[in-house]
């Protein structure tokens, strides 16, 4: 399977865990996603958030049978449910509790902040912020949050976006 990480920082052969930010959706870890559209709005993004000369996006592939092998504790949500918004909340305050090698499932991008917000300041309801949530394109994403999962990645090629 093919992965994209949008970034500004090209080359990233490698992903270093360290470098990754805290309170993200699926937690401290590497995202990537399946689209391609949605790495590279996201480089560009990030490039002028920073101020970066450069944005692009980095071409990843796994092998499919990883993900299913059961050597790795994967976390895996089929779309905006009850149990991915109280996930993703709580990693956003850093209150998640169990850890796992990789968690797929849709990337709760800023342009559901402000649904996520009145979530959590209790103005929307569990349900209410599902119905909202389901309105808007949910792409995927794959993060990656142990060395070991990172290992599975192959870097394949850098392409310069935006």
């Amino acid at each position: 399977m093919k992965l994209y990480h949008g970034s500004f920082t090209p080359d990233i052969k490698q992903p270093d865990l360290s470098k990754c930010r805290q309170k993200t959706d699926f937690g401290k870890g590497f995202y990537t996603t399946k689209s391609f559209e949605q790495a590279e709005k996201w480089a560009i993004l990030r490039k002028n958030r920073f101020r970066a000369e450069k944005a692009c996006v980095i071409e990843y592939e796994i092998d499919d049978i990883i993900l299913s092998s059961g050597e790795y504790k994967i976390k895996h949500f089929d779309g905006a449910t009850k149990e991915w918004l109280e996930f993703v909340f709580n990693n956003r305050k850093y209150l998640a509790a169990e850890t796992y090698d990789m968690v797929m499932g849709p990337v709760a991008n800023d342009s559901l902040y402000a649904t996520l917000l009145l979530y959590e300041q209790g103005v929307l309801s569990v349900d209410a912020t599902i119905a909202q949530l389901k309105t808007y394109t949910l792409f995927d994403q794959l993060s990656f949050h142990t060395s070991k999962a990172i290992g599975t990645l192959r870097f394949v090629k850098t392409i310069y976006a935006g």
